[in-house]
């Protein structure tokens, strides 16, 4: 600056932050994909090094869904007609117990306060997060509602069925069950909490998938049914990352 000429003023903080988070911007949406990936890498390793914690809810609904034989009786048609419903409560109580899993860890070890302080959006990231619990948790249960539906005579024709409707109906339960986690995240007291919000949530899935088998193993199509499991899950991919992420702010931030 010469001598007699007047100071420039200094732009306003606000006027200057866009262009300056311009680039970040642009940075943040082309690594979002690789900061997806490392949330499912870190969860598939931490998931290796506690195993045994892991396969609480596996061992959990074998346990539940293997001791209705034994309350019921060996009569194959009893075990038949409620073996729909024994396999999807005994699944419904396994992905509750698991949900205790699903954001507390990520809360003791800091986890989620990198999250919200990364320039990724926080929904996307609790629904990667979502998605490697039900790989981690949902996966393998139905590995064993395969078997548990043999143990129970279930009809062949009403397998494939089931696992259908396990596979589109117990991601719904994840989704909805993330936003109820994440308003007890940090709760000393609070594992009680979540059943209570989830219970009455949970039970249209669990009677619209028990009816879809039943029908199934009368020979009859259930694609009302799988339309409207098809449209929950829709529904909760839509809604439940953003609920969590808002719920999380409020809980944390």
């Amino acid at each position: 600056m010469t001598r007699g000429e007047e100071p420039r003023e200094r732009a306003p903080l606000q006027a200057r932050a866009p262009a300056n988070m311009a680039p970040l911007a642009g940075a943040s949406a082309a690594s979002l994909g690789r900061a997806c990936l490392e949330v499912l890498t870190r969860e598939f390793l931490l998931t290796s090094r506690r195993r045994a914690e892991a396969a609480v809810p596996l061992i959990f609904f074998v346990a539940v869904g293997a001791l209705f034989p034994l309350a019921l009786g060996p009569e194959s048609a009893l075990l038949r007609q409620a073996a729909p419903g024994i396999v999807w409560v005994a699944a419904l109580l396994a992905v509750c117990l698991s949900l205790d899993g699903l954001f507390r860890p990520d809360f003791e070890d800091g986890t989620l306060d990198q999250w919200l302080l990364s320039p990724h959006p926080l929904s996307v990231l609790l629904a990667t997060r979502v998605v490697s619990h039900w790989i981690l948790s949902g996966l393998p249960l139905l590995l064993a509602a395969a078997l548990l539906g043999i143990l129970l005579r279930l009809p062949a024709a009403a397998l494939a069925p089931l696992l259908l409707t396990l596979i589109i109906g117990t991601p719904t339960l994840c989704l909805v069950g993330a936003v109820a986690m994440a308003l007890v995240v940090g709760l000393r007291q609070g594992s009680a909490l979540p059943a209570l919000l989830l219970l009455p949530l949970y039970v249209p899935v669990l009677i619209v998938s028990t009816v879809a088998v039943q029908n199934a193993a009368a020979g009859r199509a259930p694609t009302a049914e799988f339309s409207f499991l098809g449209g929950m899950l829709l529904l909760a991919l839509a809604l439940a990352p953003p609920a969590a992420a808002l719920s999380l702010r409020v809980r944390i931030g």
